[in-house]
């Protein structure tokens, strides 16, 4: 739905009478008359038009929502509801967006494009069918649904099936040239969760490096091979 200002004009008219030697001193005494409100301009009687006159159109459609899956490091995914707005979107995953589509059907990871570069804590792989790791996911991102021309929400069975799919927070550790995902235990899932839910609990201030483990982000250097 869009909203409009709309400018009304009423266009008044009287007929008045005026002695004069010429046009133009006829129209500068009745100017001059008017000026001095000797004239009396009724709406009733002297009405002669109206206009509408539409300005620029605002947008005021309630915004977009979709229900997708938050994914975030040490924690189980959570379902949750965003905006299609592009600003939503890199509020979400912490910076400017990329969506890369690992999978057959229409659903697509939206991810911090920067996150591996920005030092964000590695999330979780993504695997080829035969179980080989092939990336790793850096800092928060959204699993979403597809449209024609844009994202969307995932279906009840796309929820469950990729919560179930990236159910599992990991914790990486390099192996020479390689890197290896390990599950991170529940009880320390849970840890980091609650610790979450009480830094965002209101009324409380985070503190300087709040939320995260203790030890070495592991980042990927450019041109890393898995």
């Amino acid at each position: 739905m869009k909203e409009y200002d709309i400018k009304i004009t009423e266009v008044l008219e009287k007929t008045v009478q005026v002695q004069a030697d010429s046009r133009e001193e006829a129209e500068a005494i009745a100017s001059e008359n008017w000026n001095n409100s000797l004239y009396e301009m009724d709406s009733a009687e002297d009405y002669a038009d109206v206009s509408f006159h539409a300005g620029e159109e605002r947008d005021i459609s309630p915004p977009e929502i979709m229900d997708v899956l938050l994914v975030s490091s040490g924690e189980y995914p959570r379902e949750v509801q965003v905006g299609t707005e592009l600003e939503d979107l890199q509020e979400a995953v912490g910076g400017m967006i990329e969506c890369v589509y690992p999978f057959d059907e229409q659903v697509g990871l939206i991810v911090n494009e920067e996150g591996k570069l920005g030092g964000s804590l590695l999330n979780r792989a993504l695997y080829s069918e035969d179980g080989k790791m092939v990336d790793v996911i850096a800092g928060d991102f959204l699993v979403v649904g597809l449209t024609e021309d844009n994202f969307g929400s995932l279906t009840p069975e796309q929820m469950q099936r990729y919560e179930q799919k990236f159910h599992q927070p990991e914790t990486f550790i390099r192996m020479g040239r390689s890197i290896m995902a390990l599950p991170i235990p529940e009880d320390q899932v849970k840890r980091t969760m609650a610790k979450k839910a009480s830094r965002d609990s209101p009324g409380r201030k985070p503190k300087d490096g709040d939320g995260r483990d203790a030890g070495k982000v592991i980042r990927f250097p450019a041109g890393h091979e898995m």
